[in-house]
């Protein structure tokens, strides 16, 4: 019965456990939901600012709003990544809670009936209360199987690898300047695609 009692409260501790992930993986969606719709924002009061900039003849000032809008658009699609997989995992995690909660209930039943037939058997012996191996075995297997869950739980949650590559400081800046080109050709060929669209 003590043994069967501390699994309980074993199943107890791993529910509150997942429940703290779960808290973080939520706040983490309502950050990133924030995030995405000032960004939105940001970016939609940008083009009309690119638009008076043009009208004024301030061509460096439409550029460097040009080159903020694309820096958005590099950051909406990560945090609309980051917000589908923070609800995908905030489905996991309250399915797990909800299968501990089953098991908890199920081994509360068990329990039960655990104390009902060692008081049955006492009544009919006049002896003490009757251990049984099996049932502690059963208990320790479920107990077992719900932290098996919760491993999987934190692993799908923060186990994920970076997968960063080095390389070496030459390529590396090679690749920063020939990023740094791309951006302004862009920057470029956006603003004459806005010219040409008022003009026209």
């Amino acid at each position: 019965e003590v043994v069967m009692e501390e699994a309980i409260r074993e199943i107890d501790g791993v529910i509150d456990e997942v429940r703290t992930e779960l808290g973080r993986v939520v706040a983490n969606k309502h950050l990133s939901n924030t995030r995405l719709m000032e960004e939105n924002n940001k970016y939609e009061e940008l083009a009309s600012n690119i638009e008076l900039a043009i009208e004024k003849g301030r061509d460096d000032l439409a550029e460097a709003a040009i080159s903020k809008q694309l820096d958005i658009e590099v950051q909406i699609p990560v945090l609309e990544n980051n917000i589908a997989d923070c609800g995908t995992k905030e489905k996991e995690l309250e399915s797990y809670i909800q299968a501990l909660q089953a098991k908890k209930r199920e081994m509360q039943d068990d329990l039960k009936q655990y104390r009902e037939s060692n008081k049955e058997a006492a009544a009919v012996s006049g002896n003490g209360p009757v251990t049984s191996e099996n049932t502690k075995q059963s208990v320790n297997a479920k107990v077992e199987k719900a932290e098996s869950a919760f491993d999987r739980v934190l692993e799908k949650a923060t186990g994920l690898s970076s997968g960063q590559h080095r390389t070496d400081a030459q390529t590396a800046a090679q690749v920063s300047e020939l990023q740094d080109m791309a951006h302004k050709n862009r920057v470029n060929e956006r603003l004459q695609s806005i010219k040409n669209k008022m003009n026209g």
